[in-house]
């Protein structure tokens, strides 16, 4: 049943984003692992159809904030405003209030903006005036972002960052896709072909699913392993949190369900290990000197962590 969903969403993406069938399918682990996604990329290569599409494929309630310089840490979590008729300050939420917020081109705005989403990101709730409000669960960020050195852009701090569970990148496409693309488009209606496959229930249903899938000791010894080989690398300044540990976990067992299996095998590990971990790298100066890049590093790390040595079939 979850594959045939699954199958039925993706066919909707891609409508109207072509040729990234990879990135399709990540984008879709994230959210059944209940991750926040984090979009980096060149300006026009689809990251905001591809967000938008899946709030629509998912039937889920979204915003969608754009951010720029004078965007407020209000707009995001609300704010309260005086009730004359009560005599009392009333909450008015932001964007944040929805199931799937799309965040677009998020590091155009302030830093201070910014760390508005930490709370949001992590404990599915704002504060305002000291008052917790609790968001809908769940809650799924989508990020769009430039590249760092676009005009009017500026680096997210690291611990915003290690809140994405994966960084993707699209890409631009190849000659054929991009005349297919020149062919479906149709105009700024292209969204509308996109029909709900699942709605919120759905997506709640995998999401709780997803901690049935078994993963074995030896397996989870691995993971470890191979975050503590991130934090031992003489390039790196900062390696894979344990937050980053549990992520790669967690998006394993996504791997494993749309895989058809109950259980996560190393492959599933080292297929979604550099999406997971690359973003949460800080390098030290010397490896930007040598052209020494976080995807290099988690290369290496694989290489040199022997996978574990399962017998027989798992199960």
């Amino acid at each position: 049943m979850i594959i045939e969903q699954s199958e039925q969403v993706m066919r909707e993406i891609k409508k109207v984003f072509i040729s990234k069938d990879e990135i399709v399918e990540k984008v879709l682990m994230a959210i059944y692992a209940g991750g926040h996604v984090l979009l980096e990329d060149a300006p026009g290569v689809g990251k905001t159809t591809l967000a938008l599409a899946f709030s629509r494929a998912l039937g889920l309630s979204y915003k969608r904030i754009q951010f720029t310089p004078d965007t407020m840490p209000s707009d995001i979590t609300g704010f309260s405003v005086y009730n004359k008729n009560t005599g009392e300050l009333e909450y008015k939420p932001g964007a944040a209030d929805c199931h799937l917020l799309l965040g677009d081109e998020i590091n155009r705005t302030s830093p201070k903006t910014q760390a508005a989403l930490l709370e949001v990101m992590e404990e599915g709730s704002v504060t305002v005036d000291g008052v917790t409000h609790v968001l809908p669960k769940p809650f799924i960020c989508i990020a769009t972002q430039n590249h760092y050195g676009t005009a009017g852009t500026q680096a997210l701090p690291e611990s915003q960052l290690d809140r994405f569970m994966v960084r993707l990148s699209i890409g631009y496409p190849e000659r054929d896709s991009q005349v297919q693309i020149l062919k479906s488009r149709k105009g700024s209606g292209d969204l509308e072909l996109v029909n709900a496959r699942m709605n919120l229930d759905d997506v709640k249903e995998i999401q709780g699913y997803l901690y049935s899938i078994r993963i074995v000791d030896e397996i989870l010894y691995y993971i470890s392993d191979l975050c503590s080989a991130t934090r031992e690398h003489s390039m790196v300044e900062l390696g894979v949190s344990p937050r980053g540990a549990a992520a790669l976990a967690q998006f394993a067992r996504a791997r494993a369900v749309l895989k058809e299996r109950d259980y996560v095998v190393p492959d599933d590990v080292r297929e979604v290990f550099e999406d997971v971990c690359a973003h949460r790298l800080v390098m030290k100066p010397q490896a930007k000197i040598e052209g020494v890049t976080a995807h290099d590093v988690l290369s290496q790390v694989m290489k040199d962590v022997p996978g574990p040595a399962l017998g027989g079939k798992q199960r």
